[in-house]
Parts: C-alpha cells; sequence; structure tokens
C-alpha cells in the first residue's frame, strides 16, 4: 500500500448521464477526506464510452459539482485523451504473458467497459474458452481489432483493507474470472484505465462506491503484474430510493440538476446524505 506520500485523491465521474445524490455523497466524501488530509484532489473525466458520453453531460457534471463547493487542484484529466498511457501498459501485460486475446461474442463483452455494478451489471465469472493453454507458447505482438483478457490466478484469495469497511477478501476464479483489459474498437476497460490513471496521477487513496469492492481485487491483480504500487481503499455504502433500490442515473428525481431546480441549497442537499 501507498505509505508516507502526501495525500492525493481524485474523483471520477463518467459523463454519460447526470449526477445522482449517491454521486454527490461519494465525491463529497472524497472532498472530505483530501481536506482532512491537508491533501490534494483531482478531476478525472472518465469518458471512454463513445457511445454514452456527451460534452454536455460533461459540462454538466462540472457546474454541479461546483455548485456543490467542491473543488479540485486543475486541470480536468481526460480518459479519452490518454490512449497512448493505456496501450503502453496493455504491451507491457502481453510481453509478461498475463493476458491473451479473445474472440468471444459483441454480446459478452458489451457490459465489460464501464465500471461495473455488483447489484446491475457485474462481470459474469470467464467460462475460460480462449484460455490459452499452460506452457503453450503466445505472441507478444498486439493486434489490432482484438479483444485482450488479463488471466487470474484461480483460487488465490486477494485480500484488501478497506478505510470504511474493513478486511475485504476475494477469490479469483470463484468470485471473478479472467476479465476484459481491451476491446477490439481500441478502448481499455475500466478496469486497465483506472489502474494506470491512479498510478499515473500517484493516487494515494482511492474513493468510491462499494459496489466497486470487488473491482478492486481485479485492480490489484492489475497492479501487481505491471509492478504499481496499490492505493488505500474507501467503499462508501451506497445510497438507495425509497424502495431500497441501489440510485443510478435513471434516478431523474434524485438527480442533481433536479435538485438544484426545485430550490434545494448546497447544505439542504448534503443534508440528504
Amino acid at each position: 500500500m501507498a505509505q508516507n506520500q502526501p495525500y492525493r485523491g481524485r474523483i471520477a465521474p463518467s459523463p454519460t448521464g447526470l449526477l445522482h445524490l449517491g454521486h454527490a455523497r461519494t465525491f463529497c466524501i472524497a472532498y472530505q477526506r483530501a481536506i482532512a488530509a491537508n491533501g490534494t484532489l483531482l478531476f478525472r473525466n472518465e469518458d471512454l464510452d463513445p457511445q454514452r458520453s456527451t460534452a454536455a453531460f460533461v459540462a454538466a457534471m462540472v457546474e454541479d459539482l461546483r455548485w456543490l463547493d467542491i473543488t479540485w487542484q486543475p486541470p480536468i484529466i481526460t480518459q479519452s485523451q490518454r490512449l497512448p498511457l493505456y496501450r503502453e501498459a496493455l504491451q507491457q501485460l502481453l510481453t509478461a504473458g498475463h493476458i491473451y486475446p479473445c474472440t468471444c461474442s459483441r454480446k459478452d463483452l458489451a457490459q465489460m467497459v464501464a465500471a461495473p455494478h455488483e447489484e446491475t451489471d457485474d462481470e459474469p465469472v470467464y467460462s475460460g474458452r480462449c484460455r490459452p493453454v499452460p506452457n503453450e507458447p503466445t505472441s507478444t505482438t498486439l493486434h489490432a481489432n482484438t479483444n485482450y483478457r488479463f488471466k487470474v490466478p484461480n483460487d488465490e484469495a486477494i485480500p484488501f483493507h478497506d478505510e470504511n469497511l474493513g478486511p475485504q477478501s476475494f477469490t479469483a476464479g470463484t468470485h471473478f474470472g479472467d476479465f476484459l483489459v481491451w476491446r477490439k474498437d481500441d478502448i481499455p476497460s475500466y478496469q486497465l484505465a483506472c489502474v494506470v490513471d491512479d498510478a499515473n496521477m500517484q493516487i494515494t487513496e482511492v474513493v468510491r462506491g462499494a459496489d466497486l469492492l470487488k473491482s478492486t481485487a481485479r485492480q490489484i491483480l492489475l497492479q501487481r503484474a505491471l509492478n504499481l504500487s496499490t492505493p488505500h481503499y474507501f467503499h462508501a455504502e451506497l445510497m438507495r430510493d425509497a424502495n431500497g433500490i441501489r440510485l443510478a442515473k435513471r434516478h431523474d428525481a434524485l438527480g442533481l440538476r433536479t435538485l438544484r431546480e426545485s430550490g434545494l441549497t448546497p447544505e439542504e442537499v448534503r443534508r440528504k446524505f
């Protein structure tokens, strides 16, 4: 884990819709933890979903977060401008034998680009259909129009301590399988881009929702494979609506923009946390 370094946190919204109350709570926690540690908070625009990311949503999330009195150290870091960094990491993983090409269908891969969420679209455990036979020679040349998966160490427990939820552990091959790191339309997965950016930005603590606990185990494996340090993690409990359903961007009534337009102040919104 990162030790004895000045605190560097980040907020990392995706411009695929308007932010809701759950996002606001998580980002406020990240901001407050950075302030309490006399540290730095960075802003990462996770715009790697080309079908849903829009400039209008980028502008809206920046405006809404500023309205909440959340500040960060400029500039805003935009993932779609950082593809060479991700390709370099991909080549490193391939050269070391940690990934392999996958020819599974588009439907099988559709869920695996955006950040997964435990209750709705977490990656299913991969069947291993494309996994190479042990000791089989593999190419170290990256090929275009190819999906790549990370080969997890089956049956190995991946433990970590969460600063909010305490000790956690997930078993590779049981709780999650070989996961996508690159898609054939030349887009890195959430897992790879997140690991590369957190290391490049020298993040010492990641604050995000508890729906991403399993992703932390995946990312620890990537950090090991890329010889990167592992930051501390703080996973915030998820906010739910009156029916107990986890808040999502479809909850328009609890969108920050809707709450703002209803006349609520930032302080009144924070009291809803």
